[in-house]
């Protein structure tokens, strides 16, 4: 199969999760279940069931349909495609039956490179923004109707933008005239018009363009929603290992893990240090790609991997 996406850290996801306590011990007869929640175009996927037992279960989700088509193409009878967010896994597993789960966040290769997707500014193409095309609104669409305000509040928060709202004005202006954007040159053109100064080699667009991509798919809700159900999806000992490429998502992944990973215990209780509550979490490593990587593969350069481990014996 050809695989035209280069997963980031492919190798460091794949020992995080494979070199965890319960799949080192396991045995012939010991169910095996591994969660990918991001299929993309299948490295990681394909990379873990080669390490994986013949036993051993793998699930898979996607919400882009283009890459569940992928997936299908994969003959292997250990792999479950589901078209769905990784938000709802717990739909599809019990509590404490997992023994590793792997989040590949943000967006594939392919979704950039194919115009008609959207996302890119570099090609022009209908504004579409959608990983999942069957459901929801274009990201022109919501540029037709939604308040200024709410415009300008999404590409700050979503985007980091501190043009956020001399952009959000000059949408609305050109919407107003009959001539909202709705291809993605027209609004990278419109945004271009509008911020003067960039951080050197950066499209003045790119922060736009990536708050109304994580909008539109209502990526950080689906990452927190995630995280819930994959602390309750793994068993003692299982690795969570979650792979962000941006602030905003390494920022969740990190104050996840280290609320996780503490005990709050009321200052003054008289409790011997045997006596103190377990964490949920023990916090593994946080991973950067190698510089040869990042050479290989620009688009290694922001993301960042971090594993926790369920701490054994803890309730679902």
């Amino acid at each position: 199969m050809n695989i035209t996406h280069r997963p980031v850290l492919l190798a460091e996801a794949v020992t995080a999760l494979v070199d965890g306590p319960l799949i080192q011990k396991q045995t012939s007869v010991t169910p095996l279940l591994v969660i990918d929640g991001t299929f993309g175009r299948g490295g990681h996927t394909q990379a873990l069931l080669g390490q994986l037992p013949t036993h051993a279960r793998m699930i898979s989700f996607d919400k882009d349909l283009d890459a569940i088509a992928v997936a299908k193409k994969i003959n292997d009878p250990r792999l479950t495609i589901i078209h769905d967010s990784f938000a709802q896994m717990d739909q599809y597993a019990r509590p404490e039956s997992v023994d590793g789960i792997l989040l590949d966040l943000g967006i594939s290769s392919p979704q950039v490179d194919e115009a008609h997707r959207g996302f890119s500014f570099r090609r022009n193409g209908p504004l579409d923004m959608r990983m999942d095309t069957e459901h929801g609104f274009t990201a022109a669409q919501w540029l037709e109707q939604a308040p200024q305000e709410e415009i300008a509040r999404v590409i700050k928060t979503y985007g980091e933008e501190r043009f956020a709202f001399q952009i959000a004005k000059a949408i609305v202006a050109k919407r107003e005239e009959g001539l909202a954007p709705k291809t993605t040159f027209e609004l990278a053109a419109l945004v271009a018009g509008v911020v003067r100064t960039r951080e050197a080699g950066q499209d003045p667009a790119t922060r736009t363009f990536q708050a109304l991509r994580i909008f539109i798919n209502r990526e950080l809700e689906d990452l927190e929603q995630g995280l819930k159900a994959a602390l309750q999806l793994l068993k003692p000992g299982a690795r969570l290992a979650v792979i962000s490429f941006h602030s905003l998502e390494d920022r969740i992944v990190k104050q996840f893990m280290q609320a996780h990973a503490k005990v709050e215990v009321p200052r003054g209780l008289p409790l011997r240090e045997k006596d103190l509550p377990q964490s949920a979490l023990e916090i593994i490593a946080r991973v950067k790609p190698s510089e040869q990587e990042v050479q290989e593969n620009p688009r290694a350069r922001s993301a960042i991997m971090r594993v926790a481990q369920k701490r054994m014996g803890l309730p679902a």
